[in-house]
């Protein structure tokens, strides 16, 4: 019997979406606690504290936020963001409440009721400085009753952000720091590690590759 290295054993699982079973899973920027943490407000979990999994931004940077849907449910989504935290952030009423709360960026983003879709929304941050400010996303369901607080028809994912003039941390030996393009608009970097890193190995690289390429940019050798 031939033995094959753990590497490729273990590859298609890495690289396939659907070896992570989530229902909604936070791309970019790079969520909390990972996708599999999601039922319980504001960010996932009861309790929770913020991560080693930040990523910087300018203030005002307009950014695209990008998640995955794992397992489809009618519904809708919202985009939010705290400046202080994640004690802001108020769950709709309702499942058809929309803008209920000063922290919402973007709400009523339609569901696309495909299998594994990626969805993406443009949002512009508030103009301000904060180095312990959240942006939140949110699943509305409709075919998960109660619609109460507490429910089962919400499903929460949360990024811990941090927003500073030049857009990258004042230490480069920061936990966790990751420097925006040269713009300072769009996508920044950010790396983690521990129990609820991304997606696992695969996304940790692909953001080491992208961190990488961002810096040969903006200092060409």
């Amino acid at each position: 019997m031939r033995l094959w290295p753990a590497a490729l054993v273990l590859a298609p699982l890495l690289l396939s979406p659907s070896g992570a079973r989530a229902h909604l899973g936070l791309d970019a920027p790079t969520s909390r606690y990972g996708p599999d943490v999601l039922k319980t407000g504001p960010c996932g979990v009861s309790g929770g504290q913020r991560s080693e999994h930040v990523t910087y931004y300018e203030p005002g940077a307009t950014i695209e936020v990008r998640w995955d849907e794992y397992i489809d449910h009618p519904g809708h989504y919202r985009i939010s963001f705290d400046d202080d935290g994640d004690d802001d952030f108020v769950d709709p009423a309702s499942m058809m409440e929309l803008y209920s709360n000063e922290t919402v960026l973007l709400d009523g983003i339609a569901d696309e009721g495909e299998t594994d879709p990626v969805y993406r929304a443009t949002v512009t941050l508030p103009n301000l400085a904060c180095d312990n400010c959240t942006l939140q996303v949110i699943q509305v369901m409709y075919d998960k009753p109660p619609y109460t607080t507490p429910g089962n028809d919400i499903y929460y994912q949360c990024a811990d952000l941090v927003l500073r003039e030049g857009g990258a941390p004042a230490d480069p030996g920061d936990a966790g720091a990751g420097n925006p393009d040269a713009s300072g608009a769009g996508a920044g970097c950010s790396v983690g590690s521990g129990p609820h890193a991304g997606h696992g190995l695969t996304s940790m690289l692909l953001i080491l590759v992208a961190c990488r390429l961002a810096h040969r940019r903006r200092f060409p050798v």
